[in-house]
């Protein structure tokens, strides 16, 4: 269980990493982050400003459904040393690639990420229901 843990702590700081790259573009975009308001201003970013916090809010949409995923696996008694392992380590992997295709607008890598990170909390679904 040790290994789903890391990879949900990986996936709970990531939003963190995708609003700090948003910053420089803040800066470039705006003279200075809005401390004030800086939901207004992050909605105001264009061009990889935009995608920095895009990738931002999809990682906390995600990480919802893969903290909820773990934690019906972990209820239904799921072996962690089993596939499981496995499901949570591609999620990192792919949500990480995901914020990375993002920004940079690699479209078609952002939604093959996404695809593959959703479908790995989906696996662990399938997984606890099978337990």
């Amino acid at each position: 269980m040790t290994l789903q843990l890391w990879c949900m702590l990986i996936g709970v700081l990531l939003p963190y990493v995708w609003a700090a790259a948003s910053l420089p573009f803040r800066s470039k975009q705006f003279g200075a982050p809005d401390l004030n308001e800086p939901r207004v201003q992050a909605e105001q970013l264009t061009g990889a400003g935009a995608r920095a916090w895009g990738a931002q809010m999809n990682a906390w949409e995600a990480i919802i459904v893969f903290s909820t995923a773990n934690f019906a696996a972990f209820s239904a008694g799921v072996d962690p040393e089993s596939n499981w392992e496995l499901a949570a380590i591609v999620w990192m992997i792919a949500r990480a690639i995901h914020g990375a295709a993002y920004i940079a607008g690699i479209s078609p890598l952002r939604v093959l990420a996404f695809t593959v990170g959703a479908g790995m909390s989906l696996w662990i679904f399938t997984m606890a229901l099978a337990a």
